[in-house]
């Protein structure tokens, strides 16, 4: 090989490793953390909304763990008619746009859970859902794409509602329902929004 091919094929290969770098920095910049657990400084405020709020006795809690990762915690109850807990962050603002899902690792315990998100701040405002499935004892990433949430309003499915808005969500949760009554228990390391 001649020194000027030599010089060629070094050239096209700075390149390729140029353009793939520019790749994969590009990927790994629309990948972003809404909630890392694992931080140590991570203390958001989250808010309980139980079906106290329509005279059922469902318990639930929000835990930062001091060693790393949260939970939400508590007991479902079907009583007075309840039979749901959940858990929301407090409202800020997330612009996800060139994001199509979430990310959630977590742990769970086998239950049906439903991972929520709102593009408006009242507490009356549609609450977007996406169900998956946990097993119990195993962490595990879950991707749940926005084209999936459905619109909702006291739990009924709300029609006529555009879907859900990446570049205007304001705040992300997670619920427990349909009649699992008894002990629930979900460990999370973070949330994130991917492409």
């Amino acid at each position: 090989m001649t020194a000027r091919a030599a010089t060629s094929l070094r050239r096209v290969a700075a390149l390729a490793l140029t353009g793939l770098a520019i790749t994969m920095n590009s990927q790994a910049a629309s990948e972003r953390t809404l909630f890392d657990f694992q931080a140590p400084t991570n203390s958001p405020a989250w808010q309980i909304v139980n079906d106290d709020v329509m005279g059922g006795v469902s318990t639930s809690r929000f835990q930062i763990l001091t060693n790393g990762g949260a939970v939400f915690s508590g007991v479902v109850s079907l009583e007075n008619n309840g039979g749901f807990a959940s858990v929301r962050s407090s409202p800020t603002r997330h612009d996800l746009t060139g994001c199509g899902c979430f990310v959630i690792r977590l742990r769970g315990d086998g239950h049906r859970y439903k991972f929520t998100a709102r593009t408006e701040t009242g507490f009356d405002a549609p609450l977007y859902q996406c169900a998956f499935e946990t097993k119990r004892g195993e962490w595990e990433e879950h991707r749940l794409a926005f084209k999936d949430f459905v619109p909702t309003f006291r739990g009924r499915i709300l029609t006529g509602v555009p879907p859900l808005n990446p570049a205007k969500v304001a705040s992300v949760g997670l619920l427990i329902a349909d009649k699992q009554d008894g002990a629930f228990r979900l460990e999370m390391s973070w949330i994130k929004a991917s492409p």
